[in-house]
């Protein structure tokens, strides 16, 4: 093994500084790290070997053109959000014809998980809580294909049943993109009037705590990473960086999620799931209700990694090295909080937030070309809570930052 191959569609920041590690743990074992990316730039410090940047729009084939060009005897798949898991998962078919084993979760189930209607169906059949729903088909809607003059009023039935609010997400979109509220039977009428132009699924709002768990591995040994909280779930679609998002102590969730944890890894199983995938979940009234399975590594990831000493990255590359991933439940060693500076960073308060915290990582955030603030994600051990918020609260008193919005919500979850 010389040369393993990273596919990434996204900035590699969000990746830092645990891919940074993954990289160098590598090369001390005399392996060169390849980064493929279709997005951000990328200097040494972000990825510490082989760089190539690809257009956005490269296709399956000639990605794994590049892999294999640049001489890979193995590659791995870090891509998001999930078109570009689809992407990978077929570069992945192309790269193993080729003798180059990929760490992805194969085309077949990939394509499964990346429809949300497919994926609700799984979980159903595996006995896991999700929202009752219904899909809504586009060509019905649009009238290609076979008439069917009584579907929209198929579509008012079963929503009566299920019963108001409810909310609409596209089949095939992620990171809260497409989603639409019908608040009652005149919304849904609206929306009929001017459906979304691809199929979409139709649910029960489902209202409580967001969070999120990673899974990483192959059939027979999987890791279940700690659960990561990340805003509320209601009626009204949110921003994913709006919260805070954190991962800690929550010992009720905690005991309710073992048997779901269960549950998914024996999923994972049958899918054949390889690398990574990230659970979406609201937890509500003492349950755990699946929304989604991302084929991919998640927007959480490192706060996962961070409160349980657990590098993903690094996993995935030991299994493109075929060498073993350690299954079962990663403990939790601390907390991990993560939050969004939306006018960024000053950087004599970032020198300052260094000495005063344990910083994982502080990047910018850019979105679809867009930068939305700067992303600051600290660990501390249980039982440092109160000296924690006393030096964020010094810190904003004499530099203005965190914002005071900011230090209200980290007081009130380290301290409530």
């Amino acid at each position: 093994m010389r040369k393993i191959a990273f596919l990434r569609s996204v900035g590699i920041r969000r990746a830092d500084p645990y891919i940074q590690r993954a990289v160098r743990g590598l090369a001390a074992d005399g392996i060169e790290a390849g980064l493929f990316h279709t997005s951000g730039c990328a200097a040494d410090g972000d990825f510490p070997g082989y760089r190539e940047r690809l257009d956005r729009s490269v296709t399956p084939r000639a990605l794994a053109d590049a892999v294999a060009a640049w001489g890979a005897d193995a590659a791995v798949s870090i891509s998001l959000p999930c078109e570009n898991a689809v992407r990978d998962a077929a570069a992945k078919a192309l790269l193993d014809a080729e003798g180059i084993p990929t760490i992805m979760t194969p085309l077949a189930s990939t394509m499964l998980l990346v429809d949300k209607w497919e994926t609700k169906r799984l979980c159903e059949q595996a006995g896991l809580r999700v929202p009752d729903g219904f899909r809504v088909d586009s060509d019905l809607l649009a009238g290609r294909g076979l008439p069917v003059p009584g579907y929209r009023d198929a579509l008012r039935v079963r929503a009566g049943q299920i019963g108001y609010p409810l909310m609409s997400k596209p089949v095939w979109d992620s990171t809260s993109m497409g989603i639409r509220t019908l608040r009652g039977a005149a919304d849904l009428d609206v929306y009929l009037a001017s459906p979304p132009e691809g199929s979409a699924v139709v649910e029960e709002v489902v209202e409580g705590d967001l969070c999120s768990v990673d899974i990483v591995g192959r059939p027979g040994s999987y890791r279940v990473l700690p659960l990561c909280w990340t805003g509320r779930a209601g009626a009204e679609p949110v921003f994913t960086f709006a919260d805070l998002r954190w991962c800690g102590p929550r010992g009720e969730a905690d005991a309710a999620f073992a048997d779901v944890a269960r549950t998914l890894v024996a999923l994972c199983g049958d899918l054949g799931v390889c690398g990574s995938v990230n659970v979406d979940m609201v937890y509500t009234g003492g349950h755990f209700v699946v929304l989604e399975i991302n084929p991919r590594v998640g927007g959480a990831t490192t706060l996962s990694c961070a409160a349980s000493g657990t590098n993903t990255f690094t996993s995935l590359a030991r299994m493109a090295r075929g060498l073993p991933v350690t299954g079962g439940m990663a403990e939790r060693t601390g907390w991990a909080v993560e939050f969004l500076a939306e006018e960024g960073i000053p950087p004599a308060a970032l020198a300052e937030l260094r000495q005063r915290v344990a910083v994982v990582t502080a990047h910018g955030l850019v979105i679809d070309g867009v930068f939305r603030g700067d992303i600051v994600a600290f660990t501390l051990a249980e039982g440092e809570e109160d000296g924690t918020v006393k030096a964020l609260t010094e810190l904003h008193r004499t530099t203005g930052f965190p914002s005071a919005g900011v230090i209200g919500k980290i007081r009130s979850l380290l301290c409530p």
